[in-house]
C-alpha cells in the first residue's frame, strides 16, 4: 500500500495557541481516489488542497493520499468505503455508483453542462439545495465537474452521428450510455484507468472522455482523433464527488472543522472549476503532437449531436419523475445556475 505523505506541519500559533515549532499531527486523515498520482486533479488540486489545510490547521492535521485505489477495492467501491468510515476522504465519480446520486446526473447531461468546468462547478454549489439529499450520508466538501467529455477515436475522425453508428464507446457514466445509444453506438462501461487497455485490445473503437485525463493515460499514443462540438462544445460531463465521512468530520474539534470549512464547497469551487478548464489544453496539444487532428463539428453537425442529446435529457426527467422527483425541475434549476455563471 502507498500513500503521497505530504509533510507541512508548519505551526500556527495565532489560531491554535501552540508556542513555537511544529506540533504532531493530532488527526491523520486518508484520502483515497482511483486516480493516478500524476493526474492533474491529484498533482494539482489534492495535493496543495492538503498542504494548505495541514498548514492552516498549525500541523493538527496531517492527510495522506492513497492515489490508485492503493487502500484496495475497486473504483466503484470507493462510495461504500467513504460512507462506511474505510477511507476518511474521497475523490470519485458519481457515476461510478449508479442510482445513489439521481439528483445529481443532472449536472452530467448533455446540453445541461456545455463546455465549461467554472460556470458548472460554481452553479452546482451555489444550488447545491437541488442535489443535497443525494449527500445525506456523507459530508460533502465540494461536487464538480470536469470539462466534459469529447469524443476520442482509435479510427477515423468523426464527422456526424452517421459516424458514430456501430461504434464500440467508452461511456462515463449510464447517461453518457444513452447518449452513446441514442447515436447508434454501443456503449461500454468502464473506469477510466482500464481504458487505456480496453483501446490498445480493440475492446472499444474510442471513448468519451475529457482532455484532462491524456496525458496520465497516455490516451494520445491509443487514439487517432479527437472532436468536440461547435465552439469546444461537449457531450455530457462526469460529476466528481470530494468529500469526507461524516462521522469522521463530526469527530474533529470545531477549531479543525472550521479549517475544513475554509477549504470547501464556495471558498474552492471557482478555483478548481478554472483549474478543470485549464488542464485540458495539455492533452490537446499532446494530440496534435502525435499528428492526430482535434476537430470542432460544424454546426449542422453539432445540431445533430445535440438533437439526440435532447432525447438523453427528456429520458432523464422521464426516469427521474418516475422515482418520485421533478425531473424537468431539476433540469431546469441546473440550466438556470450554469446560465447565471457563464461568461
Amino acid at each position: 500500500m502507498s500513500c503521497i505523505k505530504l509533510k507541512t506541519l508548519v505551526a500556527a500559533a495565532a489560531v491554535f495557541g501552540a508556542t513555537s515549532g511544529a506540533q504532531a499531527a493530532d488527526e491523520v486523515l486518508t484520502l483515497a481516489t482511483f486516480m493516478s498520482p500524476k493526474a492533474p486533479p491529484v498533482a494539482k488540486f489534492l495535493e496543495p488542497w492538503a498542504a494548505k489545510v495541514e498548514e492552516q490547521s498549525g500541523g493538527a492535521i496531517d492527510i495522506e493520499i492513497f492515489p490508485n485505489m492503493a487502500m484496495g477495492g475497486k473504483p466503484p467501491e470507493l462510495y461504500r468505503q467513504l460512507r462506511d468510515g474505510a477511507a476518511d476522504m474521497v475523490l470519485t465519480i458519481t457515476g461510478y455508483t449508479p442510482g445513489v446520486f439521481p439528483r445529481s446526473e443532472v449536472f452530467e447531461l448533455p446540453t445541461v453542462h456545455q463546455n465549461s468546468a467554472a460556470a458548472t462547478t460554481q452553479a452546482i454549489t451555489e444550488s447545491f439545495d437541488l442535489i443535497a439529499e443525494d449527500y445525506a450520508d456523507v459530508h460533502p466538501l465540494l461536487i464538480f465537474v470536469n470539462a466534459g467529455n469529447a469524443i476520442h477515436t482509435v479510427g477515423d475522425c468523426v464527422a456526424g452521428p452517421d459516424n458514430l453508428q456501430g461504434l464500440k464507446l467508452r461511456t462515463p457514466s449510464r447517461t453518457g450510455g444513452w447518449l452513446i445509444e441514442a447515436w447508434g453506438a454501443e456503449p461500454v462501461g468502464m473506469p477510466v484507468p482500464d481504458l487505456p487497455q480496453a483501446l490498445a485490445k480493440g475492446t472499444v473503437d474510442g471513448a468519451m472522455v475529457p482532455f484532462e485525463i491524456m496525458p496520465p493515460y497516455k490516451l494520445h499514443e491509443l487514439t487517432n482523433c479527437s472532436v468536440t462540438g461547435e465552439a469546444d462544445g461537449r457531450f455530457g460531463a462526469s460529476v466528481f464527488m470530494f468529500a469526507m465521512n461524516k462521522d469522521r468530520y463530526e469527530s474533529l474539534s470545531d477549531d479543525l472543522k472550521a479549517v475544513i470549512d475554509a477549504n470547501s464547497g464556495a471558498a474552492i469551487s471557482a478555483e478548481l472549476g478554472a483549474l478543470m478548464d485549464a488542464i485540458e489544453m495539455p492533452g490537446k496539444e499532446l494530440q496534435g503532437k502525435t499528428g492526430s487532428p482535434v476537430n470542432a463539428l460544424d454546426t449542422d453537425a453539432t445540431a445533430a449531436i445535440n438533437a439526440a442529446a435532447e432525447e438523453v435529457v427528456t429520458r432523464w426527467i422521464e426516469e427521474a419523475n418516475g422515482s418520485g422527483l421533478d425531473g424537468a425541475a431539476l433540469v431546469e434549476g441546473a440550466r438556470a445556475a450554469i446560465a447565471a455563471k457563464t461568461n
